[in-house]
């Protein structure tokens, strides 16, 4: 794995010196992760610019720092997978930048500059990419139709904190809401009068004393008839047929 010490000290310092710096003042829509103990292998986040069909997505891609970096320029990759004529399917960046036209002058903002406006506007004629590079000068709408396929199915965007927060709250409150409801349904079920089945309310009466009144029996239950009641109404009927037999014996 390679280290800072694969790089000359001076060499160290002027990255260091550059990697501050964009940390503290980032490019417009580039964002640059630091690693202190390996400035061979640079990353950074690019959002895709406005108006083109890399809008809605970010971009990650690395620069890799040769042993004699700045002489030699940095190697580009996109480890995200795009659609663009200048960037192969192994996702290895092709501009002038940094190729024929590096300076050992240049630093890495402007490396990172140029590859972010590659995205703005690319150069079909020197494409790595042969079938984006085609359809970009003959079918323009088709090429940016799976340019944007590409950005939405790779290229997610970070998720916005603030409105995952605000769908917590709605979804707490939903809660508050539904719990709140439930307490009054049961609060109300409490407060209002049972409503008892037929063959309970009958349990119910029979299992109570049988001197109870008849107002607490229950609204609507055919309580069954005290057993006191039941030998009242057998008696007379009980006394009619000993009347009827002794007239019979008397006929004899």
């Amino acid at each position: 794995m390679a280290t800072n010490e694969n790089l000359p000290p001076n060499v160290i310092r002027q990255l260091a010196k550059e990697l501050k710096n964009l940390d503290e003042s980032p490019p417009e829509g580039i964002k640059v992760i630091v690693n202190d103990d390996d400035f061979t292998t640079i990353f950074a986040d690019i959002e895709g610019p406005a108006g083109t069909p890399y809008e809605t997505g970010v971009f990650r891609m690395k620069l890799l720092l040769s042993r004699d970096f700045p002489h030699s320029p940095p190697k580009g990759f996109f480890s995200t997978k795009i659609f663009h004529p200048n960037i192969a399917t192994s996702g290895e960046i092709c501009v002038n930048t940094l190729k024929k036209d590096w300076n050992p002058s240049l630093g890495l903002r402007h490396v990172l500059l140029v590859v972010r406006c590659l995205l703005i506007e690319p150069f079909p004629e020197s494409a790595l990419n042969e079938q984006a590079g085609k359809m970009l000068l003959e079918n323009y709408e088709e090429y940016a139709r799976l340019a944007r396929l590409y950005t939405g199915i790779h290229a997610h965007k970070p998720k916005n904190r603030s409105k995952t927060g605000a769908i917590s709250e709605s979804t707490t409150a939903l809660n508050v809401d539904q719990t709140n409801n439930a307490t009054s349904l049961s609060e109300n079920a409490a407060s209002a009068p049972a409503v008892v089945s037929t063959s309970s309310a009958t349990k119910i009466l029979v299992s109570q004393d049988q001197n109870a009144a008849p107002s607490d029996h229950v609204v609507g239950a055919s309580a069954p008839p005290k057993k006191d009641g039941l030998l009242a109404a057998r008696i007379p009927v009980e006394k009619k047929k000993m009347d009827a037999r002794k007239k019979s014996l008397k006929r004899l």
